[in-house]
């Protein structure tokens, strides 16, 4: 018998579907030639301080640093009973070959390679390794298995990431919170994420804006724009503006120039994990991680995209022999004409999309095989879906091409120029529909341009000043933020050009996987709060930049790690030798904190005592709301006070807030709006009371097409039969 080892009980029971293990037991399905079992999620972790000894159950400066002489696992209670049923399964005497079958990647390597290390079974290991969990591509990956051996050195840089993060990580914390008596957290990641908030908080408080002028001329039924011979259209001096409008005033202008060249664009690249995750935050105000929770619905449960932490955009070349199949799949309801549009054609890879180097682990997200039934998916997923969806088929539609115009023009002495395209094919704009460009140009119609020659002269119709102002940068978003961390080379001023470089080719702070999780562990130890869609730092952020070792807070301590672990994982570096370096980093980082001189002020304490424990409370704003959370690190207390809901102010439409406890809370909107919980209550149910408009359209749809249903039916029946 084979064992397969899983990640999630979602996808090993789809690889037991398709190994035909039809024998359902507790924690596993069962075949006469597989069993399929699963983690869920991590099973197996690094061991907390006190295992290695007691004293460390106490947060203790006089105990740091903490460096067990050897790492230890340990078995993650809250999953201590399907752990059970994976080691029995492991030492099965029948189990002659371990298939590992975990997210392919560096920690889908290490929750599988944990749990059979843990349990002490040393069997033959093979390994699955695929993007999508599709009856085929299980099928496909299952007649390719891989040597477990080939991924020796993916598990060792899987475990020298989380043992370093454990040992630095660990330690800073302890040694900041038992210093200042605060619950101060900080690690590689978080920290520096912090830091690029507060980074930009101070480039938009430094800024001084700046007033500028320009100039627009109208003439013939174009827009010109006057520009100085460098091309520059703005002009700080209004002295000077007020001057050239003087000297155009009255006058014709003479064309001194038509371009005309023919252009095209490609269509954006395929989405990874990031892009999507900006996209979604942009286009529907999803967090990154309510993004990556859609997109694991639509690969695990309903199987119609592929692997969703992938930080590639491309394709591999074998992939393209499949890209008519997973047309056709998605070829329904919206996308049904452009999808038969390109599938009936022959469909070529090409650079814009296929190439194998660009791909790491898994390809970029597309759909897969699997038929879509739209009617299957949440509005929430089917918003995912279309995103992808769209730029799939765009990607494989033809380019749009334009020619782009320029007319160049002089009123008297000043040079003015208008631009514009003429559409000459739509291509991938199509799939859209109506797509902005980052490049503004008016259309232009053929019929006017034709009219034009070089010296030939337009009456100005209007000249007139415009006016703007030089603006701050805008602050971080979750989709800005997620750009800066795929990015933050910005945020690296003092680093050489290889830390730099490196840092762009290892993906930034973090992973595809993980930044949603750092961007919402930030938001819940009070690091950084939300206002409307824009994040800030709070007190509590910024004390802790301040307190902090400077390394921790520089994206370049990240980009060394990854350095060293990208060549772990291709056997070039040593892991011990990693190792070794990180524990005398993380000594000197301790010993910094514990002779720092500098104070931590609570300047978010309340006159409320814990009710638990008697220290006084502090006021924090979370995510979702407003809390108050005791100080004690240790006692854990924590109330709500007020939260934003999703109930909308029936005068301005706003997400009402939500204050005050028990039968007493009232809902409150920024208008001036405020309601009983009682009251609001009570007009829900009045309201339930009657139908909408909405839902009686929607009632009559569903009986007509239930007429038709059995009309047709009806028919079908009597013309069977018919002998004709």
């Amino acid at each position: 018998m084979i064992l397969v080892l899983a990640e999630k009980p979602s996808v090993g029971k789809d690889i037991g579907k398709v190994l035909k293990c039809n024998k359902n037991e507790n924690g596993y399905v069962e075949g006469k030639e597989y069993i399929v079992t699963w983690a869920l999620g991590h099973l197996v972790t690094l061991a907390d301080p006190e295992s290695y000894d007691s004293r460390y159950a106490k947060w203790e400066l006089e105990y740091l640093p903490i460096i067990p002489k050897q790492m230890k696992t340990e078995v993650i209670k809250q999953t201590r009973k399907q752990y059970g049923v994976v080691k029995s399964l492991l030492l099965r005497k029948d189990i002659s070959e371990v298939v590992i079958a975990t997210d392919a990647g560096r920690e889908g390597e290490l929750v599988a390679r944990w749990i059979i290390e843990q349990s002490g079974v040393k069997k033959p290991l093979k390994r699955l390794w695929i993007s999508s969990v599709t009856d085929k591509a299980i099928m496909d990956g299952f007649k390719n298995l891989k040597d477990g051996r080939m991924y020796e050195n993916l598990y060792a840089s899987a475990v020298a990431r989380a043992e370093a993060d454990w040992i630095v990580g660990i330690n800073a914390t302890r040694a900041l919170t038992s210093k200042y008596n605060a619950q101060l957290s900080c690690g590689r990641v978080q920290t520096p994420t912090v830091a690029m908030i507060a980074a930009l908080e101070e480039e938009i408080r430094d800024f001084k804006p700046v007033q500028y002028y320009g100039i627009e001329a109208f003439a013939g039924g174009f827009k010109f724009t006057w520009h100085d011979n460098k091309g520059g259209t703005r002009l700080f001096e209004k002295e000077r503006c007020e001057s050239i409008l003087r000297s155009v005033k009255s006058k014709n202008l003479v064309i001194a120039g038509v371009s005309r060249n023919k252009a095209s664009t490609y269509a954006p690249p395929l989405y990874d994990l990031t892009e999507l995750q900006r996209d979604a935050n942009n286009m529907y105000g999803f967090s990154a991680k309510e993004t990556l929770s859609i997109m694991q619905t639509l690969y695990e449960r309903h199987k119609v995209l592929t692997y969703p932490r992938t930080d590639s955009r491309y394709l591999t070349e074998d992939i393209v022999d499949t890209l008519k199949d997973r047309v056709k799949a998605c070829s329904v309801g919206p996308y049904a004409k452009i999808g038969f549009k390109i599938g009936s054609k022959p469909i070529r890879g090409n650079k814009n999309f296929v190439n194998n180097s660009r791909v790491s682990d898994h390809h970029a997200i597309i759909p897969t095989e699997k038929t879509v039934f739209l009617g299957d998916l949440s509005d929430r997923e089917r918003k995912i879906y279309d995103l992808v969806i769209k730029r799939f088929l765009a990607v494989l539609s033809k380019p749009y091409e334009f020619e782009k115009i320029v007319i160049s023009g002089k009123i008297g002495s000043e040079e003015f120029t208008s631009k514009g395209r003429i559409t000459l094919s739509m291509g991938w704009k199509e799939v859209y529909g109506n797509y902005e460009d980052e490049e503004e140009l008016d259309d232009y119609p053929s019929e006017e341009l034709n009219k034009l020659s070089n010296n030939s002269q337009l009456q100005v119709s209007s000249v007139k000043k415009t006016l703007g102002e030089t603006n701050p940068p805008p602050r971080f978003t979750e989709a800005t933020l997620l750009s800066a961390m795929e990015n933050p080379v910005k945020f690296m001023k003092n680093a050489d050009v290889e830390l730099k470089k490196t840092i762009g080719e290892t993906g930034g702070l973090g992973t595809v996987a993980t930044r949603a999780d750092i961007i919402d562990k930030l938001f819940n130890s009070y690091l950084i709060e939300k206002k409307d869609k824009y994040i800030y730092t709070t007190s509590k952020g910024r004390q802790l930049l301040d307190l902090v070792p400077s390394d921790l807070k520089s994206p370049v301590l990240t980009a060394k790690w990854e350095q060293q672990l990208t060549d772990i994982s291709r056997g070039k570096t040593d892991k011990n030798k990693f190792l070794n370096s990180m524990i005398d980093y993380t000594k000197s980082i301790v010993n910094e904190i514990k002779t720092s001189g500098k104070q931590y002020v609570h300047d978010n304490e309340t006159k409320e005592k814990c009710p638990e424990c008697g220290n006084y409370l502090l006021e924090v704003n979370g995510k979702k709301g407003i809390m108050l959370v005791c100080r004690n690190r240790e006692c854990g207390y924590r109330k709500s006070i007020s939260q934003v809901t999703n109930a909308r102010c029936p005068n301005c439409h706003k997400k009402l807030e939500l204050k005050g406890e028990g039968e007493g809370r009232i809902f409150v909107c920024k208008c001036g709006y405020r309601e009983k919980l009682s009251a609001f209550n009570k007009r829900r149910e009045n309201e339930k009371t009657s139908i909408s408009s909405k839902e009686a359209t929607k009632f009559l749809s569903k009986q007509n097409k239930k007429q038709d249903e059995n009309l047709n039916t009806a028919l079908a029946d009597a013309l069977a039969k018919l002998k004709l």
